[in-house]
């Protein structure tokens, strides 16, 4: 019998030889490292979080400086709710329309040739009469030449010499709407009025005149908010 196997004890416990049963040690190494590494990431978080509300206060002191220091914008002398009364056509020949605060003409100032480029009979002469009520004054009146006869689809077009004042566009552009403006070679400062297939009739001359009032004082834009 062994010196290994107790009194008593025998047959399958019996202990033979010189060798014995090791016992492993506990493996505390192993969560040893990983408390270190889980120390080490939660520094990590820690110092990353810190630099991130640093940066935060940082940023907005800048930005409440730079706000400060701004002005809040102000509205352009010309900006305003100005009524268009001038739709300007495209091309080389086209007449830009006058500026808002530009000083209006008198319908006494503005000569207007009246041409009907439609089918419907008469409808140069109606409109005539109806300018001519309203202060205008009249030169030719008759159907339109062969180059715009039948060939204007809107509900007209206004004529003049590049040099024709612009903001005379606008007094005759606040008659009817949907109107574009384009220039030719003339010399005199007269425009023509050509009537298109959608014409219909001029504007009530009250909203015209409310037109022309908002070109002539336009309303400053609101301020914008800092």
């Amino acid at each position: 019998m062994s010196m290994l196997t107790p009194p008593g004890m025998g047959g399958k416990y019996r202990v033979t030889g010189a060798a014995y049963p090791r016992m492993s040690r506990p493996r505390r190494r192993r969560k040893v490292v990983f408390a270190l590494l889980g120390s080490l990431l939660a520094l990590a978080l820690l110092g990353y979080g810190g630099l991130q509300l640093i940066g935060v206060f940082r940023g907005d002191g800048k930005r409440n400086a730079a706000a400060a220091g701004k002005d809040c914008p102000t509205a352009s002398p010309g900006a305003g709710k100005a009524a268009k009364a001038v739709n300007t056509g495209s091309g080389p020949g086209a007449a830009p329309s006058a500026s808002p605060a530009a000083a209006l003409p008198q319908p006494g100032q503005i000569t207007v040739n009246v041409y009907n480029a439609t089918p419907r009979a008469g409808l140069a002469k109606a409109v005539r009469d109806e300018l001519e009520k309203r202060g205008f004054v009249i030169g030719q009146v008759g159907n339109a030449p062969a180059g715009f006869d039948k060939k204007v689809p809107g509900a007209g077009i206004l004529v003049g010499s590049p040099r024709t004042d612009k903001a005379a566009y606008s007094v005759l552009a606040a008659q009817l709407t949907g109107v574009t403006t384009q220039t030719d070679a003339r010399e005199g400062g007269d425009i023509d009025l050509i009537l298109g297939d959608s014409f219909k009739e001029l504007t009530a001359k009250a909203d015209a005149d409310k037109a022309l009032a908002a070109l002539a004082n336009p309303v400053p834009a609101p301020a914008g908010k800092c």
